[in-house]
């Protein structure tokens, strides 16, 4: 079975788009990147700050089993319309990698179904290729894949 989540990367470009259609309505959707209990359970992580507002923050942490941190992440949510888009900026912390923007634009197909689709703008096509060296497809599949089973539940 495929991977439900199709990351496009067009060679010689400094971007990435995903897309991902799920089984959930429009509201449900934006409610798992809305809602910081929901965003922790989707993405495993401990959201510290989730201010959705035009010039608000956000800012996640993730630990290891002995709860050592691992990943911190953060940014500055720069648009925020209710279920129609997200403009944010992305950072990991203590990484190699450098702040990327994201454009998040979410879809209603039907009542009960929805499409997410993410434009990525990295500051060189380089370090998009160093992104795209992580498994980043295969671990944005399963955080997507997480999203709609936990989402899925609050109907």
């Amino acid at each position: 079975m495929g991977l439900k989540t199709i990351v496009s990367a067009e060679a010689g470009k400094q971007e990435l788009v995903i897309t991902r259609e799920f089984d959930l309505p429009l509201e449900l959707l934006f409610k798992a990147y809305e809602e910081p209990e929901i965003v922790e359970q989707w993405m495993g992580t401990k959201v510290l700050k989730l201010e959705n507002r035009k010039h608000g923050s956000w800012q996640f942490e993730t630990s290891d089993s002995k709860g050592n941190v691992v990943l911190r992440t953060n940014g500055t949510i720069h648009e925020f319309v209710p279920n129609q888009k997200i403009t944010r900026t992305f950072e990991m912390e203590n990484t190699p990698y450098e702040v990327h923007l994201e454009f998040l634009d979410f879809e209603k197909l039907t009542d009960d179904t929805s499409k997410l689709t993410m434009h990525i703008v990295y500051r060189s096509v380089a370090m998009r290729d160093e992104m795209l060296k992580l498994p980043f497809a295969q671990g944005i599949n399963m955080a997507h894949n997480k999203l709609q089973e936990v989402a899925g539940k609050l109907r």
